[in-house]
């Protein structure tokens, strides 16, 4: 955080290797960035009959459960507010429009947003899966002012079916 000198332009190549990738540093804390836009997560599951017929669940809102879980509680787990909204956030980053992952990185995404949300639909209640999908409904935050009638959604994406391992499959 010192001002530019001979030092820390010989060594900080070496530093930033070291120190960015673990502990960012930016100035959000003082100008945070809010979100112009609400995601909805839903997730359903699925399982293979003994008959070899897939049967899938109905849809299962997991944004729901974390603004339920942020909602009435005076000091809110950072968890509850961000896991499921930043491993969102990092898959898009990661991947293309297609959802086909390309890179270690967006393979290691994908697995950690389908081991979230096949998490908390086991949690849910879900009886034994094997497989996860996900869609993803963005609408921009109304303006003040504007209540009445729900924003139209500017995307609604589909992701296709998971494998997941360890929920009873």
């Amino acid at each position: 955080m010192a001002p530019a000198n001979p030092v820390s332009q010989q060594y900080s190549p070496v530093i930033n290797s070291w120190v960015y990738p673990y502990f960012e540093q930016n100035w959000r804390l003082f100008a945070p960035d809010p979100e112009s836009v609400n995601r909805q997560i839903l997730a359903r599951t699925a399982h293979t009959g003994p008959d070899g017929s897939v049967h899938a669940s109905p849809w299962f809102d997991l944004s729901a459960v974390d603004t339920s879980a942020v909602a009435h509680q005076p000091f809110p787990s950072h968890t509850a507010q961000n896991m499921l909204r930043r491993a969102w956030a990092g898959y898009v980053d990661s991947h293309a429009g297609d959802d086909k992952a390309r890179t270690e990185r967006a393979r290691m995404m994908q697995k950690y947003l389908g081991n979230i949300a096949a998490d908390r639909a086991a949690a849910h209640g879900s009886t034994a899966f094997g497989f996860i999908q996900l869609r993803v409904v963005t609408r921009p935050i109304a303006a003040p002012g504007t209540a009445g009638r729900p924003p139209t959604p500017v995307e609604n994406r589909l992701l296709p079916w998971w494998k997941v391992t360890g929920h009873g499959e």
